[in-house]
């Protein structure tokens, strides 16, 4: 048991001793590396005065600042172009709108005018109607006077027969 930790803390021994030895390769590397780009910047470099570099950094800064702006402008460009598509696509609704409206309308005043004439025809089979009634109670008046006449004339021949 003793003898197996003391296994495992040699290999985790081992295993970090290669980390290590990997960490100062790269750093190594990386120092090279580094002193090659000073190299490569030492014979590339511009050197200028401070008012030359203040108005380089200004002009930096102004194209910053303007491509910000323009990139704003387009959005704002963008979202103009949403808001006017959305205002079109509103007066199209608008318009369909008032275009079933005017039909609704349209087809409340036939049916207005449909129901008024019915009404006229109606009020025209009513008085009619009165008129048949009156023209049959009148004749049902007629026909109980002459029925009252006839039982009247028949009970005087009844009599006169039998007198």
């Amino acid at each position: 048991m003793i003898f197996d930790n003391m296994e495992e803390e040699k290999q985790k021994s081992k295993g970090s001793d290669e980390r290590w030895r990997g960490a100062i390769s790269n750093l190594t590397e990386m120092s090279s590396n580094l002193d090659s780009l000073q190299k490569l910047l030492l014979r590339k470099a511009v050197f200028v005065d401070e008012d030359t570099f203040a108005k380089a950094s200004l002009s930096s800064e102004q194209a910053r600042t303007i491509k910000v702006l323009e990139q704003r402008v387009e959005t704002l460009e963008r979202e103009l172009d949403a808001a006017i598509a959305a205002a079109a696509h509103a007066r199209s609704d608008k318009r369909q709108a008032e275009a079933a409206q005017k039909a609704a309308e349209l087809r409340a005043q036939e049916v207005t005018k449909e129901l008024e004439n019915t009404t006229k025809v109606f009020e025209l089979h009513m008085e009619e109607l009165r008129a048949k009634q009156q023209e049959i109670s009148k004749r049902d008046e007629e026909i109980k006077l002459l029925e009252a006449i006839i039982q009247t004339l028949g009970r005087k021949e009844s009599r006169s027969a039998s007198g």
